[in-house]
């Protein structure tokens, strides 16, 4: 049998051709290895009985229980998973501390003959190592961060930007939420907050610290997920950013677009409104939920937008940005594919930096029609 126990760094080095979770299903549905497969020696039910066993009557009586399922799950993967494994394959496998479950499992796949590595302190050492380099990680980059009111194309702006070929880092993306009380995606449910940190933690590490990382403004919280602070932290000290200004018309439009799945259920809608009760008070949101009922959904968002979104945002980018005064504003007619993928071009062409004279870094050319970007001179009003 040939069985070697590595660390969470040798993982990052690679060289294995199949990394696999030994735990339930539901902890690896709460958060895993990138690419790992789980092949669960105990399935969640399973897991709960043994454990109610172990604390009630002991290790024993536990393991008497347990083993002949641990055995029956394991053939049952090496049955299926194997037939076409050479003999070179060299899998890693993991648990929650690099214990028993792995240790079968991995001692299975040895006695076979294949080259088996286990993780050291399994998927709880993996993890430490994640939080600890989310707290140093952030600062090797310089970021580009999109501001500006809500509705404003920030969102698609970043993706526009990313089909040039940026490295774009989309937290809403990768939350599976739009940050607003409103924006919970529909038939989408967020992911737990371990794995939000590992796809941040996955993200950054894929990106080039000679280039800048574009980024849209948040807060500390999307939805239910929290930011990792650094990150937060490192966005307002050093973040360079820029304001995005959308005609009101166009962030209707937008708006009724990216919230068009409620048009359909007011009611839905109006139990997302309960939420700013307490932030805006009963009258107010039994404004907004009537106009809701009555399909008036222009004049509801327009409400929205002038009655709570703006002041809150406006308010919450004076307090937390502190390169805002000096950002030049990005200017857009409206915030279709053609005026994104032309704003994308120009600003990744002008390499804009806050405090900079960004209309004479475009060029002799003039910018066009659909994006301007001009040096805030502190006057203009959103």
């Amino acid at each position: 049998m040939s069985l070697r126990t590595v660390d969470a760094q040798a993982v990052l080095a690679g060289g294995f051709d199949a990394l696999i979770d030994a735990r339930s299903p539901a902890e690896f549905a709460e958060d895993h290895l990138p690419g790992a497969l789980n092949w669960p020696v105990l399935d969640d039910d399973q897991r709960r009985l043994v454990g109610t066993l172990y604390k009630e009557a002991g290790a024993l009586p536990a393991r008497k229980v347990g083993a002949p399922i641990v055995a029956r799950n394991i053939a049952c993967h090496l049955e299926r998973e194997l037939g076409d494994k050479p003999r070179e394959w060299q899998p890693l496998v993991y648990c929650w501390r690099g214990g028993q479950r792995s240790g079968t499992l991995a001692w299975f796949l040895g006695e076979v003959g294949f080259r088996v590595a286990r993780l050291d302190g399994g998927y709880k050492a993996w993890r430490a190592m994640v939080r600890t380099q989310l707290e140093t990680l952030p600062a090797a980059y310089r970021y580009r961060v999109l501001c500006g009111r809500t509705g404003s194309a920030k969102t698609r702006l970043l993706q526009a930007l990313a089909a040039q070929g940026a490295q774009v880092l989309d937290l809403e993306g990768l939350a599976r939420h739009r940050g607003s009380v409103l924006g919970a995606l529909p038939g989408t449910p967020q992911p737990s907050q371990k794995h939000f940190e590992h796809r941040v933690w996955q993200a950054l590490r894929g990106f080039d610290p000679a280039r800048p990382v574009w980024i849209e403004s948040e807060s500390r919280k999307i939805g239910a997920l929290r930011v990792p602070e650094a990150l937060i932290a490192e966005l307002r000290e050093r973040g360079m950013c820029l304001q995005l200004v959308l005609p009101d018309a166009a962030r209707l439009d937008l708006l009724l677009d990216d919230y068009a799945h409620f048009l359909g259920d007011p009611q839905a809608f109006n139990r997302q409104l309960d939420a700013l009760v307490a932030l805006r008070g009963r009258t107010i949101v039994s404004d907004w939920q009537a106009l809701a009922r009555a399909g008036r959904w222009r004049e509801l968002f327009g409400r929205l937008m002038r009655e709570h979104y703006d002041p809150l945002y406006d308010r919450s980018l004076r307090g937390h940005w502190r390169a805002l005064e000096q950002a030049p504003r990005l200017h857009l007619s409206d915030a279709g594919p053609a005026a994104l993928a032309a704003a994308a071009r120009e600003l990744l062409a002008a390499g804009i930096a806050p405090g900079s004279d960004a209309a004479s870094r475009l060029g002799p050319e003039p910018a066009p029609a659909a994006a301007t970007i001009v040096a805030d001179d502190n006057t203009r009003s959103d």
